[in-house]
């Protein structure tokens, strides 16, 4: 029987910035200001908190992040008339864009973005913090954030460098340049390419194949990788003896070793 639940993080579904859906163990979080191309405001970043840690509470087995109408995000929102704050505020509204990275690399369940559109400064940081990405043939990414004055966030100056090399992640940051789907591919920064309008079905298709995974053997994995590079080698071999210590004659890994083998 298929489960499905849904929730808005506005208390006026009407005016929601963020919707929350979960079917089958998998939660669907979807950016909703289409009319802006899903810019990001402090609203909006609240109310992606909020899903993210619903989905943890609701122990889904993965989630997918995308966005409404014809953008995934296209970063922040530089129309929106805001006041002064202090730098005390403006602190907090910082930490709480970074509070996505931390919150989707502390999930123990997998993290996948389906990009289509733009996904610009913020809404490219959104996409490169999950743990696997989906863009469509369409999807425009880029840090413009330097061209605008501002500063990137979500952790993305330790992240990029990983991913491409610190050389590429200068170029791509200072020069602020748009590049595509294809490019993002080739750089090694998105899993699978599609064609429009595709990139949430195959985003889907991969959350049921992580849904189905021993739960405990993947948040293991999850961690290891993303504490690796942070720790160097000889702290990689410790994090891999401890979680397969950990897993072994595990329920979860028991079951999925005697599957395995009934299919040989």
């Amino acid at each position: 029987m298929t489960n499905i639940s849904e929730r808005v993080t506005n208390t006026d579904e009407a005016e929601a910035v963020v919707s929350y859906q979960v079917t089958d163990g998998i939660a669907v979080i979807t950016l909703n200001r289409p009319h802006r191309l899903n810019a990001v405001v402090p609203e909006l970043v609240e109310g992606l908190c909020t899903a993210l840690n619903t989905a943890r509470a609701d122990q889904v087995g993965a989630c997918v992040l995308t966005g409404a109408g014809r953008a995934f995000c296209s970063g922040h929102d530089l129309k929106q008339e805001a006041e002064p704050i202090s730098e005390d505020e403006d602190r907090r509204r910082l930490q709480r864009v970074q509070d996505v990275t931390r919150t989707v690399r502390q999930a123990p369940f997998g993290v996948i973005a389906a990009v289509h559109g733009y996904a610009l400064g913020a809404g490219c940081e959104f996409a490169l913090c999950c743990d696997l990405i989906v863009a469509s043939r369409d999807a425009i990414f880029g840090f413009p954030e330097v061209s605008v004055g501002l500063g990137v966030t979500g952790g993305i100056s330790r992240l990029l460098p990983l991913t491409v090399g610190p050389a590429k992640a200068k170029e791509l940051v200072l020069l602020g340049e748009r590049f595509s789907a294809a490019e993002a591919l080739r750089l090694g920064l998105i899993n699978r390419l599609t064609e429009p309008g595709e990139q949430l079905a195959v985003a889907t298709e991969l959350a049921v194949t992580l849904r189905d995974r021993p739960r405990r053997a993947l948040a293991r994995a999850k961690l290891a990788l993303d504490l690796g590079p942070e720790h160097g080698i000889e702290a990689a071999y410790e994090a891999e003896i401890a979680n397969a210590l950990a897993l072994h004659n595990a329920p979860d890994a028991t079951q999925a070793a005697a599957a395995f083998q009934r299919r040989t």
